[in-house]
């Protein structure tokens, strides 16, 4: 840190409990109460007392009698009644009067009692500590300007009028000449003195010092590093030459130092109080800095002084470069409270500048601490802007109400599924129209709204088995995702099970009504066969579930022939344009083999379900005889189908099944022959 050395005399000075002696042998005139300290002080200035009584041939203790009179009458009396002579050269050599306007128009007023004149300075900036440093210099003794100290002194200076009217190279010349010429000129510096405008922020910002380091900090923090000996050179780094080679013991070595990264300085900062670090955030962002580092430089904050948002940091979180620095003693929860509504104030609205994980816990910790529900509401918008970044932890919030109906907040993920959704609709993204069937079957297309709807789909899951959340609530948030968000509704078909495997006690209707949430035909063949075994499902959903089941066993038995004929007709093609006949014959034999094995799993497969369809409808048809015809009514309404059509749909689906068989048959010697006229070929 830098300084500059003020006075030449050496420290005459002396504490004792709760009081501050001059230890030049003078008796005290003079007492400054400042706050609970007292400094006993003389108006005339003893050195100078002592070498003119040295050359009168006295000494302090035994001072001839004629000059006693005059001796008493200079101490105690005020500067513009003092004698012309012998003490005409004092006049303009008080310690105290001499230097300061506000100390003389006190002491000339102030009434002398028996231990002399009291003057009390209740208001001064920096309190005791900093006259002790005021007492110093007007006395001449030795003592250092720092950032640390500049301005306290540069304020009490101010406070004292302590101007070159009352001396030349007075405390505000000297505080003034260090601040410009030395503090501002570092990074380092320039961030202390701002730390230390922190305590007398009033008497700073009249100054305008609290202005002047906030825009040095902010022009160097603006400007590119690599160009500058800071943060190299400040931050422990080594020494760079003009041409940026490292120096070592004042020789170039001609090594290039490695580039700084644009967040050197979020450590720095963090160390101030909010106040004064949200006013540098604005100068930066006046000065043009780019919105992602300035938001990366409040996430940074924001992990300095909330634990709650470093219980569930990640690892790799891209907003820091290192984890801030632990606090000794973290702020009151009152404090945090205000902090979290100050810093989603202070975050710029754009959306992706700060991850979803900070803002996620952001947004919880304004819950624990009972935030403005402003605050938590800007905060869910937020969130909600970026839901497709987050994933199943962030969603799972604990519901923080005194009620506790639910272990998670639903509720609120519901609302940030909302924002998300009005978003996505403003922007003009994906909507029913333009993804078709065939998108709908295949693979899904990565899209947001594709993301959320998979998460929605797991965080529905994760909550199911709550056996305090409502079916409504349950079915509010199922439903709230589009359709045609949904590739495939297996996530979906998975949470419903959960939740009617969680809550048994559900009636019929109330379980018929929740499966109207999933679509049948979007479910893979791996969720149709666990449905259609599943004793949860309502039987109308597993009859559905099995004639959907067949139609996709259908269609992919279709494709597959349909494969296997466009690569018997490549082969032949690549064999009639002589093509290499050895791997060609390779190729087709493991094809045809992995065919065949497609082909006979399936074949099982389209067994087993015409047995599962022969004994449902045979169930039916007992049930029909045992209940009579009025029960059997009954019966076919609940499904919705009569039992004609119920045989009608099993007996066609027999017919499909049988007729895919015999083609899988012909098929397969149909590839037999054509294998043989390629060996043949061969």
């Amino acid at each position: 840190m830098a300084c500059m050395k003020l006075g030449s005399k050496s420290d005459a000075f002396q504490r004792k409990g709760q009081a501050w002696f001059c230890t030049t042998g003078l008796p005290s005139d003079i007492t400054v109460e400042v706050g609970e300290m007292s400094f006993h002080l003389h108006k005339l200035e003893g050195a100078l007392l002592c070498n003119y009584v040295n050359e009168k041939g006295m000494d302090l203790i035994h001072i001839s009698a004629p000059y006693v009179n005059e001796i008493h009458a200079l101490f105690h009396a005020p500067c513009a009644s003092l004698p012309q002579a012998p003490f005409a050269p004092f006049k303009t050599k008080f310690p105290l009067l001499s230097r300061s306007g506000v100390l003389e128009r006190l002491i000339a007023e102030a009434e002398e009692g028996e231990d002399g004149t009291v003057v009390a300075l209740d208001d001064l900036p920096g309190g005791s500590k900093t006259f002790e440093l005021v007492a110093k210099f007007c006395y001449g003794v030795k003592l250092e300007l720092t950032a640390a100290n500049v301005v306290f002194l540069r304020c009490a200076a101010e406070h004292l009028e302590m101007t070159e009217d009352y001396g030349e190279g007075n405390l505000i010349h000297q505080t003034e000449t260090f601040l410009n010429q030395v503090a501002l000129k570092s990074w380092k510096d320039s961030l202390r003195a701002l730390q230390s405008c922190d305590d007398i922020v009033s008497f700073a910002d009249q100054l305008q010092i609290t202005k002047r380091c906030v825009e040095s900090l902010a022009v160097k923090a603006s400007t590119d590093p690599n160009l500058f000996g800071w943060p190299v050179i400040e931050r422990g780094g080594p020494m760079q030459s003009p041409g940026g080679s490292v120096l070592w013991n004042g020789i170039s070595t001609g090594a290039i130092p490695k580039n700084s990264s644009s967040d050197w300085w979020y450590d720095d900062v963090s160390t101030l109080s909010f106040h004064l670090y949200k006013r540098l955030i604005s100068a930066m962002e006046a000065r043009g800095m780019r919105t992602e580092i300035v938001s990366g430089s409040i996430a940074y904050y924001a992990k300095r002084y909330l634990p709650g948002l470093n219980r569930r940091q990640g690892s790799t979180d891209a907003n820091s470069r290192v984890g801030p620095s632990c606090l000794t003693s973290p702020p009151s929860e009152e404090e945090q409270k205000l902090l979290v509504e100050e810093i989603e104030q202070l975050l710029p609205v754009q959306k992706g500048l700060v991850s979803a994980k900070f803002l996620f816990g952001l947004l919880r910790t304004a819950m624990i601490l009972r935030a403005d529900p402003n605050c938590i509401s800007h905060l869910e918008k937020r969130v909600g802007l970026q839901l497709d970044q987050a994933n199943l932890e962030d969603l799972l919030i604990p519901n923080f109400s005194h009620s506790m109906e639910t272990l998670y907040n639903v509720d609120c993920v519901e609302r940030i599924l909302e924002h998300f959704l009005a978003m996505d609709q403003a922007a003009g993204d994906a909507s029913p129209c333009s993804i078709d069937d065939g998108q709908l079957m295949g693979s899904p297309s990565i899209t947001p709204i594709t993301m959320v709807a998979k998460l929605i789909d797991g965080y529905l899951a994760e909550v199911a088995p709550d056996i305090n959340l409502k079916l409504p609530k349950f079915q509010a948030l199922a439903a709230a995702v589009p359709e045609f968000a949904r590739p495939l509704d297996d996530g979906l078909y998975r949470a419903i099970d959960i939740y009617l495997k969680s809550h048994p006690w559900l009636s019929e209707s109330e379980r018929e009504q929740l499966c109207r949430l999933m679509d049948c035909q979007k479910l893979s063949l791996e969720a149709c066969t666990h449905a259609a075994q599943n004793e949860r499902l309502p039987l109308r959903i597993i009859v559905q579930v099995l004639f959907f089941e067949q139609l996709q066993l259908r269609n992919s038995i279709a494709g597959c022939f349909l494969v296997s004929e466009n690569l018997d007709g490549s082969r032949q093609l690549r064999g009639n344009m002589g093509g290499s006949n050895e791997g060609g014959w390779a190729t087709a034999v493991r094809e045809n083999q992995v065919l065949k094995v497609g082909m006979d799993s399936m074949r099982m497969r389209v067994s087993e379900l015409e047995k599962e369809c022969s004994t449902m409808r045979q169930e039916i048809e007992n049930l029909g005889r045992v209940k009579g015809s009025s029960t059997w009514g009954n019966v076919s309404k609940k499904f919705g189908l009569g039992l004609k059509l119920k045989s009608q749909m099993c007996s066609a689906q027999e017919e499909s099944v049988s007729n895919q068989s015999n083609g899988v048959s012909g098929k397969a010697e149909k590839v037999k022959v054509k294998r043989g006229k390629l060996k043949k070929n061969v």
